[in-house]
């Protein structure tokens, strides 16, 4: 771990988040911050609000209450369009499962954001190459997903999350359906991506191997951040 950026501005910072989904709170008064360049680790058992937090910070669910801001922006407020373009340019998303699209190849697959970004189709795909060059699968480019083993797929999906140079990676349980040595090799390649290339990195996880690849670790439970720098107790309803 490093401590660098302990003194550096948020890059992300949610206050008193509060979601409810029919009658169950995910959140209930959730407050984090994400700085720049770091790699922040929220854990917690299963249920207590990891992934809605996840969501809430990357524009793709609005909290009920509270606020969360980007680059001093009010995340929560704006239209649908400018979070669909930030989540294109600023922000790269993985999940458990990768969901990479079956029909496209590896290097299709990554090319993929570029693409919808309006670069040409040979320089997004040679971008694509290195950057499955750089996550240890340059010889899957041709490959579809089902040909590939969980590991090789995962880092197919974070070199996807990171080929348009974000400012922020969300990985929600980037490992979970990895054994342990799968595991590892995929999150020495996206903390070893991400240091690179100055990319914060919100973590959702509940494996504490998994978390000790993070500057910071902040814990939830409840619905609440109940311990790390940024815990709060307080509970909005």
């Amino acid at each position: 771990m490093n401590n660098t950026n302990a003194g550096s501005l948020p890059l992300l910072a949610a206050r008193g988040l509060v979601k409810e989904h029919g009658r169950t709170w995910a959140l209930r008064g959730a407050s984090v911050e994400l700085r720049e360049g770091e790699i922040l680790a929220v854990t917690g058992p299963s249920g207590s609000g990891k992934s809605t937090l996840l969501h809430c910070l990357a524009g793709i669910v609005r909290p009920d209450e509270g606020s969360v801001s980007y680059a001093g922006k009010r995340l929560d407020q704006l239209p649908e369009k400018e979070l669909s373009e930030l989540r294109r340019t600023d922000f790269g998303i993985v999940f458990q499962f990768g969901q990479l699209i079956p029909e496209l190849t590896a290097v299709d697959n990554v090319a993929l954001p570029l693409l919808l970004a309006g670069m040409a189709r040979k320089e997004a795909r040679e971008r694509a190459g290195e950057w499955l060059e750089r996550f240890g699968v340059r010889g899957q480019e041709e490959q579809r997903p089902g040909e590939m083993s969980g590991g090789q797929a995962q880092r197919v999906s974070l070199a996807r999350a990171l080929v348009t140079a974000p400012k922020a990676v969300f990985a929600d349980e980037p490992t979970g359906a990895l054994d342990s040595l799968a595991s590892e090799q995929v999150m020495a390649a996206l903390t070893h991506a991400a240091r690179e290339s100055g990319t914060a990195v919100l973590l959702i996880t509940h494996d504490a191997q998994t978390a000790a690849y993070a500057d910071r670790e902040v814990m939830l439970k409840d619905g609440v951040v109940v311990s790390g720098a940024d815990a709060t107790l307080e509970v909005s309803r």
